[in-house]
Parts: C-alpha cells; sequence; structure tokens
C-alpha cells in the first residue's frame, strides 16, 4: 500500500512538512516562540519545554536524546535550534546530530547575538531562507512500511477498553501487516497485565525487557512512598467506571492488537526494527507522546474516554472516543467517534476500517481537530532530580 509524503534526504518520509524552532532550554522557550509567532505561516512550529538545565546522568542524557529525536522526525523538513549559551544540554550537539539526517539545520545562541529582540530577528532571518526552500518540497509516493504510528490513551473511562482502543488495535495489526511500524507507549498502564505482553514478545530477550520496565516503574513509585497499584486507576478512570488497574492495563494493550512485539526501547529512541515496538514512557499523555515523537513517529492515534484536547507541535493526533457523551459535548476536539459499536449499529471491525481511512486521509494531509483548533502542547518526562 502507498501514501504520498514528503521523502527525506536520509529515506524517511514526513506527512507534514514543518520548519521547527527548537529550544535547547527552558531560557530559550520564549524567543523560540516569538520567532514561530512572527513567522505568520501555520508550517513554521516552535517546540518548547522545561527541561535543558540543571539535569545530569541519565537524565541529562534522556533530554538530549529526545531533542535531537524531534529534530530528526520525519515531518520536519529543517531545523532552527535555539539555546541560551550557558545551558547544560549542547546547542552545538543538538544541531550536529539532526544534522546527520541530511536536512538543514542552523542554530543560535541568544547571549552571543546579544538578548531577545536581537536573536529573533537572527532567527526570523534564517526562517525566511529555510522557508524558501521548503515551499519547493512536494509530496511524493512513498510505501507504508515507512509509517511509524504511536498509540496513546488519555483519560480513559470504561468505554475505552472495549470500543476505541480495540477500535485501534485492528488498525495498528493492519499498519504491522503492511510493514510499517507501531509503538506501543505507557508503561505505567501496562501494570497487572504485562504477562500477556511477554508472552506476545519475538524472544526471550524482548519478554524480559518487557517485565524490567514495568518493574522498573513499580519501584520508582515506591520510592516515594507510592504504591501504584493502590494509586491507579486516577480519579477522572474512576470517575468514567473503571475499577482496578488491570482493568486499565487491558484496556490500554487493546491498542497494540494482536501482533507480536519487536523490541523495547528507551523514551526518546527510535525503533531499529519493523513491527509493533513498546517505548518505555510515563502514562501521562504529554509527555508519552513526545517521546514517541522523538522516536519518528509522523502520527498518533489518541483514545479518550473523558475527552482531551491535547496536541503535538510536530505530527497530527487523530482522537478517537467511545463515549458518545463526550463526542458530543467535546464535538470540536474529537475525529472518530465509535460509540455506535455500543449502541449495535457498527462493530469493532467495521469501525476500524473507517479509522484507518481516516488515518490515510490524514497522512495525506487533511487536518485534525488539534491542528485547526492550535493544540501543540509538548513536554519531556524527567527521571532524575534538578541540581
Amino acid at each position: 500500500m502507498k501514501f504520498r509524503g514528503y521523502i527525506r534526504e536520509n529515506g524517511s518520509v514526513g506527512i507534514r512538512n514543518y520548519i521547527l524552532v527548537l529550544s535547547s532550554v527552558v531560557c530559550a522557550n520564549h524567543v523560540c516562540a516569538k520567532i514561530a509567532e512572527q513567522a505568520q505561516n501555520e508550517n513554521i512550529v516552535a517546540f518548547c519545554h522545561n527541561n535543558g538545565c540543571g539535569q545530569i546522568g541519565i537524565d541529562k542524557e534522556q533530554t538530549l536524546r529526545t531533542l535531537i529525536g524531534i529534530g530528526k522526525n520525519p515531518n520536519i523538513s529543517a531545523v532552527l535550534v535555539i539555546g541560551l549559551g550557558c545551558e547544560g544540554v549542547s546547542v552545538k550537539e543538538i544541531a550536529a546530530a539532526i544534522s546527520d539526517t541530511g536536512k538543514p539545520v542552523e542554530f543560535l545562541l541568544i547571549q552571543e547575538c546579544g538578548g531577545t529582540s536581537a536573536t529573533i530577528e537572527a532567527g526570523s532571518k534564517i526562517i525566511n531562507r529555510l522557508e524558501e526552500r521548503r515551499r519547493k518540497q512536494v509530496r511524493e509516493e512513498a510505501d507504508l512500511d515507512k509509517l511509524v504510528v504511536a498509540l496513546e490513551c488519555g483519560g480513559s473511562d470504561a468505554t475505552s477498553g472495549i470500543t476505541a482502543n480495540p477500535v485501534v488495535g485492528e488498525v495498528s495489526d493492519r499498519v504491522v501487516k503492511e510493514g510499517g511500524t507501531v509503538i506501543l507507549s505507557e508503561t505505567t498502564e501496562m501494570i497487572g497485565a504485562e504477562h500477556i505482553l511477554s508472552s506476545r514478545a519475538f524472544c526471550a530477550g524482548v519478554a524480559d525487557s518487557i517485565n524490567i520496565i514495568v518493574q522498573n516503574i513499580e519501584q520508582s513509585a515506591k520510592a516515594m512512598q507510592v504504591d501504584l497499584r493502590g494509586t491507579q486507576p486516577t480519579p477522572g478512570n474512576i470517575a468514567g467506571g473503571l475499577s482496578t488497574i488491570e482493568e486499565k492495563s487491558l484496556g490500554c494493550l487493546a491498542k497494540a492488537g494482536k501482533s507480536g512485539i519487536s523490541a523495547v526501547i528507551k523514551y526518546g529512541e527510535s525503533p531499529q526494527c519493523k513491527g509493533l515496538v513498546i517505548m518505555d514512557t510515563p502514562g501521562f499523555d504529554v509527555e508519552s507522546v513526545t517521546g514517541m515523537l522523538a522516536g519518528g513517529a509522523q502520527i498518533v492515534l489518541f483514545t479518550t474516554g473523558r475527552g482531551t484536547p491535547v496536541g503535538s507541535p510536530v505530527a497530527p493526533v487523530i482522537k478517537i472516543t467511545g463515549n458518545s457523551q463526550v463526542a458530543a459535548k467535546m464535538k470540536e476536539n474529537i475525529d472518530f467517534d465509535v460509540s455506535a459499536i455500543l449502541e449495535g449499529k457498527a462493530t469493532i471491525l467495521s469501525a476500524s476500517e473507517q479509522l484507518f481511512s481516516n488515518m490515510l486521509n490524514v497522512i495525506e494531509g487533511e487536518k485534525t481537530s488539534s491542528e485547526i483548533l492550535g493544540h501543540r502542547e509538548a513536554s519531556i518526562t524527567r527521571i532524575g532530580p534538578s541540581v
């Protein structure tokens, strides 16, 4: 199966064609946002976050890996990295790593430019130059095996695990069958069901890795005097009808269909194999989605039973719900309503065929609700203290 996208220098294929203004540190966020804002062009986007300094060890490495991955995302045509000049995360290292893809990358340091206004002016000139190149790029035909799909659920309720998530699961299996890659995330929402996932691993090493990441997330919580098995589901999940963490986890797993699991990867890491892979992320949806986009996902299938407006700066997010009340009340935020399944007017299979068709339309340029509304939330997860 084919789709039309933007073929990058390294062979990856974007489904959007953005120029990214990438902040290396929280201190550069304002400048990045202003450069993107002044461009008055929806294809110039800023990636801002709260990290980049006061980090050490594997925490710093994770932020660096994530920022590089976001810049490498196939949906990005070119990158302008903005740093302060004294931060812990190296702007030059970020820019050099992204440039390995062959896409244009430039960087500025606020301290060297002479402050906020001077950097905004210099950055705007660079963006204008990069935009001339971007406008000349056109969609070309590519195989579906170039597609990487991120799976996410947020604000789950009782309808999620029996409608929206199984529908996404069918789509996930179809992408894998076509030779593409699917990323399942949210390690927190695998607790109590890790034995089911590990039984689907292609080898013992992958099965062991699944069990290890679940054990690690539980141990991290216990180190803060919290037992996740006693604190999940969240109040919103409970209000939506979920009763136990196992019930929530089984619903989450349904998004991954029935495919075997090829690998377990770190947060923000790019998969080195095709098929279904697991990324070790938190359950917090904004951080989880950011990690998968840093891993190269070009599109996100996001199920929600309670409703959420969350989007992304670098990829379209398709919102799917099985709750008819949410579909009506948050109509402008929902892209795909599968509540007809509960009414006996549709099946999981028929709804999945419609969702797959919808996804292909989005891949080729149709805008999602979050894109239309301008939702571009992003956050990088932390695994260490600030120093």
